[in-house]
């Protein structure tokens, strides 16, 4: 009886879910193109669970996020446009996944090689598409890790970059961060970080987690994510990280043949998988020459 109990809240919950996502439809009204395209149940669900499944406030969320696409239009940047910024390897999408198979971004805030926060944002834009459209089927999420050596003052961000860079992730990408790892961040970040926490809503804010070496409880739990072989040694684990910038370059103009020849097909057939374009690459391909 417990377990019939369960089960049809479980179901309950799917049907009211359901009913709010065509609740959000009837709100947005008629859309065309690319935002008939991008408004698909998943994503609006997304949208709704992000907004606490309130109708206008997700309503107002997507429709900001529609106008954001339509002038910076992520789906058109290209590896080209953006390659400067990551020369250095300050972030890209690892060749591994987490324990659920969902896409990992690595971020080196340490190795910060340009000033341009225009560029910079389409940088990390761009990886964002590239890591979604690669998600498993079964996955909306990614997970990032984040890795402070060689952070400083003199090479931190600039607080309107870090608001920006949250603006974008919770406001623009609604529950499409599963966790991030901060991983031995040195005590001087502790200033920046408060100012930065306060641009967090408290679903995000959840998210962030703080890895210390020296601290079990935080060690352990990033192993719950993470398989150790898999895991760079940069974050405790067993893995060589080395960043080849003309191998990565190779794969992510790679990735865009792909995703543009998945983009010609589904536009034929009329569907988008996820609210997203899938690129097709096979589960553990290098997507970034990083742990080996």
């Amino acid at each position: 009886m417990m377990f019939w109990r369960r089960h049809s809240n479980k179901e309950n919950d799917s049907v009211q879910q359901d009913e709010k996502v065509n609740e959000l439809k009837v709100a947005l009204g008629t859309l065309s193109g690319s935002s008939e395209q991008y408004c698909t149940d998943a994503c609006l669900r997304r949208h709704l669970e992000a907004r606490n499944w309130d109708i206008d406030k997700a309503k107002k969320m997507v429709e900001d996020t529609l106008e954001w696409r339509s002038t910076f239009k992520p789906d058109e940047i290209r590896w080209s446009d953006v390659a400067t910024e990551g020369e250095t390897g300050k972030a890209y999408r690892a060749n591994f996944h987490d324990r659920h198979g969902r896409t990992v971004l690595i971020l080196r805030p340490g190795m910060q090689n340009t000033t341009g926060v225009e560029n910079q944002m389409r940088h990390l834009v761009y990886l964002i598409e590239n890591a979604i459209s690669n998600l498993p089927d079964d996955q909306e999420q990614m997970a990032w890790l984040i890795d402070f050596t060689g952070w400083s003052l003199n090479n931190n961000v600039p607080v309107k970059t870090a608001r920006e860079t949250v603006n974008i992730l919770q406001n623009h990408y609604p529950e499409r961060l599963a966790v991030a790892f901060l991983y031995n961040p040195p005590r001087i970040f502790e200033a920046f970080w408060m100012i930065v926490k306060y641009f967090l809503d408290p679903k995000t804010f959840q998210k962030v987690k703080f890895v210390y070496p020296k601290n079990k409880d935080s060690v352990e739990l990033m192993r719950t994510y993470f398989d150790e072989e898999n895991l760079p040694n940069e974050f405790g684990g067993r893995a060589k990280l080395q960043y080849d910038h003309e191998e990565f370059s190779r794969l992510m103009v790679q990735d865009e043949v792909k995703a543009d020849r998945v983009r010609g097909s589904e536009k034929k057939n009329g569907h988008i998988n996820n609210g997203y374009l899938k690129a097709e690459v096979a589960q553990g391909s290098v997507l970034a020459p990083a742990a080996s």
